[in-house]
């Protein structure tokens, strides 16, 4: 009898991009309506089999950087390599509905997904995990992820393999937690909307980098944007919720100020649209640039039947009902 593979699901920063990387407080949680897992080429699976192909060398290439890394670094974690490259051999691919660079959790999935499955003394998934072992994860998660990046902080990762709404209250603490809901209206939502491309993080990392070296906008992002993002966190976990869409509109209007390179163009009315009616709120998911962005709203019904109006389709996360 074959063995089950172990499914990892998306992941949706609701809160955190770019000020993270500043010690601001960030919220990630798992997204169940995509996910991926590890798989083997065959004739009875019903697969689209020149993409699996796809999928099985880039598992090839990215097994060899591991194997690079091993060589060059002193690594206290290690995945079994061998067995990780005979799978490989035998066809092995990641089956993913994740769509890659849409800012939730495409390369997140499957570096959690290869730890799973390869690493030698697996530190198990567990939403009770020690401070220690999830930092240990972070480290680890980081490493692993940054082929694809080029710096990852380890959190999409992270997320995809605890599976459990995670809060960073700064880089040493982080921990799981539980987002309530019954202190909420009802008919409040949570939802994507899909820019119709991918984004590329890095070069929207630089430029950010490159504004926060100017005065005025170190400024900001230190006193303005900073807060405010913790604010919304902070409301919405003690489900505080007239105070969280105050928050969230003054952070929605910060970054449609402020982060417009990150806000593909084809978003900046849909955008503009729902500050200027008050239906729902945008941010971005992520870094930005294409992919999904997120929408907010006090009422779903009302905010999906304005959009629905200017052609836009949108993708619930969470609803409360």
């Amino acid at each position: 009898m074959s063995q089950k593979n172990e499914v990892f699901y998306g992941k949706i920063l609701l809160f955190g991009e770019y000020g993270v990387i500043f010690n601001s407080m960030a919220l990630t949680i798992p997204y169940t309506h995509f996910k991926g897992e590890l798989s083997f080429i065959s004739k009875y699976k019903y697969t689209d089999f020149e993409w699996a192909l796809e999928s099985n060398q880039s598992l090839r290439e990215y097994a060899q950087h591991l194997v690079e890394l091993k060589k060059n670094q002193d690594q206290s974690w290690l995945l079994d390599l061998d067995k990780f490259q005979r799978d490989i051999e035998k066809g092995m691919y990641f089956e993913s509905t994740i769509p890659q660079g849409y800012g939730i959790g495409s390369s997140g999935a499957l570096v959690a997904a290869i730890y799973s499955k390869y690493a030698e003394e697996k530190i198990k998934s567990d939403r009770r995990l020690s401070f220690k072992s999830v930092l240990r994860l972070k480290e680890i998660f980081s490493q692993m992820e940054a082929y694809f990046h080029g710096k990852s902080s380890g959190l999409d990762p992270l997320n995809c393999y605890i599976q459990y709404p995670l809060l960073i209250k700064n880089p040493a603490e982080i921990i799981t937690v539980a987002i309530p809901r019954n202190k909420f209206d009802k008919g409040g939502a949570i939802f994507l909307i899909n820019s119709g491309k991918p984004g590329k993080t890095a070069p929207l990392v630089k430029h950010f980098l490159e504004q926060y070296s100017e005065p005025a906008y170190k400024r900001m992002i230190d006193e303005e944007f900073i807060p405010t993002n913790n604010q919304c966190i902070e409301s919405l976990l003690h489900g505080h919720g007239i105070r969280f869409f105050e928050s969230l509109k003054h952070l929605s209007a910060l970054q449609f100020e402020h982060f417009q390179r990150m806000i593909p163009d084809g978003i900046r009315y849909i955008w503009a649209l729902g500050l200027s009616t008050g239906d729902y709120n945008m941010k971005l998911c992520g870094s930005g640039g294409g992919g999904f962005m997120l929408g907010f709203a006090q009422d779903y019904s009302k905010a999906r039947t304005t959009l629905a109006e200017k052609g836009v389709e949108i993708i619930p996360v969470y609803r409360n009902s």
